[in-house]
């Protein structure tokens, strides 16, 4: 008897666990996002970073220079530290564009981050 009750849990729960049981299981059209919310896998928080554009010269690839201050560890005063990164860019960010940037996946060699919001345009 205990037994049984153990199969039937564990068939239960396997097809809880592979979504076989209820109307969403036949769902059409879902995306990626919605298969992964409906398997458990969530995403990752992706970074995000906010700076100036210091060259768009290149097809759809923006640099786009980020600040941000460090203490420093002997004597105590704020230090500018500047880094730049490459980002794709669908928006046509241009020079001197304040640009919201997020984490992506691998695009090219040294392209690791994509342009998301164009927060301030440049003064022309």
């Amino acid at each position: 008897m205990a037994e049984e009750n153990q199969e039937d849990s564990n068939t239960e729960a396997t097809e809880v666990a592979e979504g076989t049981t209820g109307p969403a299981s036949g769902s059409t059209g879902s995306t990626e996002t919605a298969e992964a919310a409906d398997n458990g896998v969530k995403r990752a928080h992706r970074s995000q970073k906010v700076g100036a554009v210091v060259s768009d010269k290149m097809q759809k690839t923006v640099v786009v220079r980020v600040d941000r201050l460090v203490r420093h560890t002997k004597y105590r005063r704020y230090v500018r530290r500047t880094s730049k990164f490459m980002a794709h860019d669908e928006l046509g960010a241009t020079v001197g564009d304040k640009v919201r940037i997020v984490e992506t996946r691998p695009m090219s060699a040294r392209k690791r981050w994509r342009v998301i919001e164009i927060v301030q345009k440049a003064a022309k």
